[in-house]
């Protein structure tokens, strides 16, 4: 399957900043016809609907929250590729004082909210010609970061509920795109202290060229190619073959 971005209506969860409004631009540059701004907070979009007009609406969506997440779907039929870019990420080894609340928060923002999304928006992709979901994940999520377990942990378990949904929407005609970047140039790299000089748009440019390929994959950034070339043999053989194959 492949799926282009231009005359297609799009929901980007967490896309007042950072990569998700890099997609916001990406998305709309490439001819999407509308982009749903799906945030907490409606007043942190006013920047992009005043620079993009009627190309652009603002949902309150919040992942960490079933009932909000379902009332954005109601309110976005016309949606044809979800993106969900929100997330979370807290500092905490294995031994900190507190790893359990952080991986709670993070399993419930990063791992619940994608199935929560995924399940709500799944009954308005299936009806159109043509679908995606793209899931924002990370590097961390095949290899852990010891200062970031817990985040390391919510990844890895969002990469696996992302192979399920490939598999469960494939018969649905929905493309399924995991994006796994390394530490690009946003607030959370900056909270987790990496200095990178990898933008936001090799993320979302890379998404806008991906879903093009028919890509499940897509490995944007410097360190993140490092990763995939070591683990593309194994993701053709393991992740990408099919369960005959298996």
């Amino acid at each position: 399957m492949t799926f282009l971005i231009k005359d297609k209506v799009a929901l980007i969860t967490g896309s007042n900043r950072g990569i998700g409004k890099a997609i916001v631009e990406s998305f709309l540059s490439h001819g999407a016809k509308k982009v749903y701004l799906a945030v907490r907070d409606p007043k942190s979009t006013i920047d992009l609907t005043q620079r993009f007009g009627d190309k652009v609406v603002t949902l309150t969506l919040d992942v960490g929250n079933a009932d909000s997440v379902k009332l954005a779907a109601s309110q976005a039929t016309d949606v044809e590729v979800v993106v969900n870019n929100a997330g979370v990420l807290e500092i905490a080894d294995p031994l900190s004082d507190d790893v359990e609340a952080a991986l709670q928060h993070e399993f419930n923002i990063n791992v619940l909210g994608l199935i929560r999304v995924a399940k709500a928006f799944a009954p308005i992709l299936k009806n159109k010609e043509s679908a995606a979901f793209v899931q924002l994940n990370s590097v961390a999520s095949i290899k852990n970061f010891t200062p970031f377990t817990t985040y390391s942990a919510s990844k890895a378990a969002s990469y696996s509920v992302t192979q399920g949904l490939k598999d469960v929407f494939a018969p649905l005609g929905i493309q399924v795109l995991s994006v796994h970047p390394g530490p690009i140039n946003t607030d959370m790299a900056n909270k987790a202290g990496f200095e990178t000089s990898d933008s936001v748009e090799c993320v979302s440019e890379g998404i806008v060229e991906a879903l093009a390929q028919g890509e499940f994959h897509l490995f944007p950034d410097a360190m993140a190619k490092q990763i995939q070339g070591a683990y593309q043999s194994y993701s053709d053989a393991i992740i990408s073959a099919t369960p005959s194959a298996q």
